[in-house]
């Protein structure tokens, strides 16, 4: 997919090819949006969302740039 750029002048005054508008026409939809519990439908899948989240801030497991060499 050929994505669309545009040519303008960056603060040094040279030209430069930067992207254009990427996103898709219409409107969002903000029906649900943010509103897990309308998502999961069964008792397994918000435990197992609630274990998840939980874990991501209980554990000492985490990974990437969020670990920390000394803990809180």
């Amino acid at each position: 997919m050929e994505m669309p750029t545009e040519r303008r002048k960056n603060y040094d005054g040279i030209e430069v090819e930067i992207l254009g508008e990427t996103y898709e026409p219409g409107k969002p939809e903000p029906e649900g949006e943010g509103n897990w519990q309308r998502k999961l439908q069964t008792r397994e899948e918000i435990e197992k969302y609630l274990r998840y989240a939980e874990r991501y801030w209980y554990s000492t497991e985490w990974y990437g740039s969020e670990k920390r060499k000394t803990p809180a």
